[in-house]
């Protein structure tokens, strides 16, 4: 299983970016994928989740700014991230939970004010 991550920037606060999660080594369609991020001195924290059926999940903190989709053709997931404030810099790592946890190595997402 790889997933690469990439995308990040940095940005000033109310901008947008957007990420991307490409995957290989597994069945892209038929499993959830996850966004997480960890801020500095902080705890990784979930942010998004999105099903086999495209069913979509978020995090309170980032409801109506981000929206997660997924592309099963080009095994590829993707975070747009608008309206964005400082407290969402972070390294954002994509997950994929196969009877264990694989993480991509991370893209990091700075938001100045």
């Amino acid at each position: 299983v790889q997933l690469q991550a990439s995308g990040g920037g940095s940005v000033q606060a109310g901008g947008s970016l957007r990420l991307s999660c490409r995957a290989s080594g597994f069945n892209f369609r038929l499993n959830t994928l996850k966004w997480y991020r960890q801020p500095p001195g902080k705890e990784r924290e979930l942010v998004a989740t999105i099903t086999s059926d495209h069913k979509t999940n978020y995090a309170d903190s980032v409801k109506g700014r981000f929206a997660l989709s997924r592309d099963n053709a080009r095994n590829t997931m993707y975070l747009q991230m608008n309206s964005l404030k400082p407290e969402d810099t972070a390294v954002y790592y994509c997950n994929l939970n196969l009877s264990r946890n694989y993480w991509g190595r991370g893209t990091q997402v700075t938001v100045s004010s």
